[in-house]
């Protein structure tokens, strides 16, 4: 049986650290939504490198990494990663796949996306009106850009197909029907890791709507973004920052004064992958956390960057709302209450140094004291822990 990796927050949670670390278990890694506008950084050789297409699988060269049909793809950006991955000497033939049922960004989306951003703050990527062309059956797909006499009945300009031609005649071979490949994985009892980008709290139904991404993060979205069958995902591990971040506009309710968002936001390296917009900091929110953890039904968290809270005396963490002079503990789905929350926060003492450490058990009293109580709250274990940087940097006693 297979799993799902998926962010709890509003995205940016490590999930390519912990992708990267967990692959040696699996026979392949399939990303199944979102587009470049998602960015996985992965320190590789000493190198610090960031994948917004390409599952961070493939820097284990004996695993298959899949980009599924619910992905948009930008042709230019997918070419830089493919070209970034020769440069350092990573051997992706016959392991690397793209289906042929993935949507493809086009050059007027990107123009689209321009006044969006103003309304919404978007990364920029065109991903929303990709999404929107696919919903209303406008969209070119990869298998398309096999038949340059369709592309040209479709509208599509002569730049954008010498485009779509070049990289045909350079990477053609890996565009595939990956359900077809994916099945036959099952099969053969391999061992599956499905790759989401962002989290629950950007789903395009779930999420902070209409602060949200346009596409599902949530174990729905693996199933339409692969092919594969409900019954094949046994694991579903959610995974949280020990903090909150989010890039861009949206309500926010454990939003950081602005000397602790400065000094979590220099720790922790908190400038996107993609934009390299500074992400808004925040205490750990418990109440958007056990709502998240009911939309995806995950069966265990993996808690990131809990280093980066190392020294601070004092955490918070929210565990109940309060809206319009009343306590509550669920996440509300209209926005504007999202933007007039007061969280009733919990203080925990803070603890010195969690660096280097690699059992649970040797982190300090107080480190473990803050895991328990998150917990105790959200009623689920916590089976791995990242408390550094590097590749290695992971608990997972």
């Amino acid at each position: 049986m297979h799993t799902a990796l998926i962010g709890l927050q509003w995205g940016d949670e490590g999930k390519g650290k912990l992708i990267d670390y967990m692959a040696n278990s699996f026979d392949c890694i399939c990303r199944y939504q979102g587009g470049a506008n998602a960015g996985h950084t992965v320190i590789f050789n000493e190198s610090k490198i960031s994948l917004h297409l390409i599952p961070s699988g493939i820097f284990h060269r004996d695993k298959i990494c899949i980009i599924g049909n619910g992905v948009v793809i930008d042709i230019k950006q997918l070419e830089k990663e493919l070209k970034e991955l020769i440069e350092i000497n990573i051997e992706f033939e016959n392991r690397f796949f793209i289906s042929k049922r993935a949507h493809i960004i086009q050059p007027e989306h990107f123009i689209i996306e321009k006044e969006m951003a103003k309304e919404i703050g978007t990364t920029g990527k065109a991903i929303g009106p990709a999404y929107a062309d696919k919903s209303m059956r406008k969209g070119i797909r990869m298998g398309d850009i096999f038949n340059v006499e369709y592309l040209k009945k479709r509208g599509i300009s002569m730049d954008f197909i010498e485009t779509l031609v070049n990289f045909r005649e350079n990477y053609g071979h890996f565009i595939i029907d990956t359900v077809e490949l994916l099945h036959q994985l099952n099969r053969n009892k391999k061992r599956i890791l499905f790759e989401g980008a962002q989290g629950v709290m950007l789903d395009i139904d779930f999420g902070t709507y209409p602060f949200v991404t346009s596409s599902s993060p949530s174990p729905g979205g693996v199933l339409s973004g692969t092919g594969i069958s409900p019954f094949s995902i046994s694991r579903i591990i959610g995974v949280t920052k020990a903090y909150t971040t989010r890039v861009g506009n949206g309500p926010f309710p454990t939003e950081m004064n602005q000397s602790m968002q400065d000094i979590i936001r220099e720790r922790g390296s908190e400038y996107g992958a993609t934009t390299g917009r500074p992400r808004r900091c925040g205490w750990l929110d418990l109440v958007a956390l056990k709502y998240a953890i009911k939309i995806t039904g995950a069966t265990e968290l993996a808690l990131s960057k809990i280093d980066v809270l190392d020294g601070i005396l004092d955490i918070k963490v929210a565990k109940e709302y309060q809206i319009d002079g009343e306590l509550t503990d669920r996440f509300p789905a209209e926005v504007w209450k999202l933007e007039n929350i007061k969280p009733v926060y919990n203080s925990l003492s803070g603890w010195n140094n969690t660096k280097g450490i690699r059992k649970q058990s040797e982190l300090p009293k107080e480190a473990k004291e803050y895991i328990h109580y998150i917990e105790d709250f959200l009623g689920i274990s916590v089976s791995m822990i990242s408390n550094g940087g590097k590749r290695g940097d992971i608990i997972s006693d």
